[in-house]
């Protein structure tokens, strides 16, 4: 039985394409167009716009975001 690699080699780069290629397939399915739900997986709970959102929260709190150390931080 083959298992699943736990290891990637992804980029920068990688992981933002992978971010907005689940944003269009999200709007897409927004929007009704039930062709998307074909590119997809089959999800548990058939909710597949909820499974996107879950994902791409995974993704963005994986990020580390830069904030400087050596003065204060102002936002904005």
């Amino acid at each position: 039985m083959p298992k699943y690699n736990r290891n990637f080699d992804l980029t920068l780069a990688d992981i933002d394409m992978i971010e907005a290629a689940l944003r269009v397939v999200k709007r897409d399915l927004s929007l009704g167009r039930e062709g998307s739900r074909a590119l997809l997986p089959a999800v548990e709970n058939d909710d597949p716009v909820r499974e996107i959102d879950d994902l791409l929260g995974r993704l963005h709190n994986q990020k580390t975001f830069y904030r400087p150390n050596d003065e204060p931080y102002v936002s904005g």
